[in-house]
């Protein structure tokens, strides 16, 4: 069941998409009055969607507010992101399949928390704040692509490596959302350090494939978000970082799962792969 602050994010992420696309929309459908006052149609969406975050104040407040506010941010971003895919030139559209991934990548991570966890929710669940080393990578990104689009743009139109890093990050993404619906309430976006009466080790689903199916899920979006731009040097660079970064949090979460299920999280160990090359996780020698 999806409660409250899962439904304002879903509807304030839908009603921002539409509210982004409707000028396309009109135009397409030969209603394009909103030309006689916009001749460029950013202004025309820094308008709709200053307007749109005065409608959010308005109607809302407190914790409500502040997941509408992120949830319109990221509906409004992925809107802009399929309009640049479509209508822009060639060397900007994977820019804009980018933007799709990586705006509902954020928005689903809160929804989906609030479905499976609600108790667990909070302004953290929808991860922009992950950390300063994730806001980096980000704009280093964006940075190069900006970079390598000015003096080799044709370096940029999609490609057969643009669109195979589209099915490494749907995949990807589907293997995350997949692994919190199997989890359910024991899945947190921080580590845990104390055992909850309800907290049991889940080993079926994506789970009887991969130890860290969530993990592995992040890991290989990562990768191709930077295969969508055809970033040769942020590949090189998240794939390196991506892996430290789980291979230590992998180490820390399973002394604490050791803790919590002992014999039964070594058996399970025995069996199942992290799911990640080259990370065994932590492991005790018998």
């Amino acid at each position: 069941m999806l409660y409250k602050e899962g439904k304002i994010a879903l509807l304030s992420f839908l009603l921002s998409f539409s509210i982004s696309i409707l000028p396309e929309v009109l135009l397409r459908l030969e209603f394009d009055l909103h030309r006689q006052y916009f001749e460029n149609i950013w202004i025309l969406h820094l308008v709709q969607y200053a307007l749109l975050n005065f409608l959010t104040i308005i109607a809302l407040r407190g914790f409500s507010y502040q997941v509408a506010v992120r949830a319109a941010f990221l509906g409004y971003a992925f809107g802009v992101g399929i309009l640049i895919f479509t209508t822009a030139p060639p060397s900007w559209q994977m820019f804009g399949i980018y933007v799709t991934f990586l705006s509902f990548f954020h928005c689903s991570e809160f929804i989906v928390i609030a479905w499976t966890n609600p108790k667990e929710i909070s302004t953290d669940s929808f991860i922009l704040n992950h950390s300063l080393a994730y806001g980096i990578a980000a704009c280093s990104s964006w940075v190069e692509f900006l970079v390598e689009r000015y003096y080799f743009p044709e370096l940029k139109e999609p490609s057969v490596i643009s669109y195979f890093g589209f099915i490494v990050c749907f995949c990807g993404e589907v293997l995350r959302k997949l692994a919190i619906l199997t989890a359910r309430h024991n899945f947190n976006h921080v580590v845990q350090n104390k055992k909850m009466n309800d907290h049991e080790l889940v080993t079926y689903g994506v789970y009887g494939l991969f130890r860290h199916p969530s993990y592995v899920g992040w890991f290989y979006w990562s990768m191709g978000t930077q295969l969508i731009l055809q970033n040769p040097f942020c590949f090189l660079a998240y794939t390196a970082a991506s892996w430290r970064f789980f291979h230590d949090r992998i180490f820390v979460e399973e002394v604490t799962l050791l803790s919590f299920f002992g014999e039964e999280y070594i058996e399970y160990q025995n069996k199942v792969g992290t799911g990640l090359p080259f990370i065994s996780g932590y492991k005790i020698d018998l």
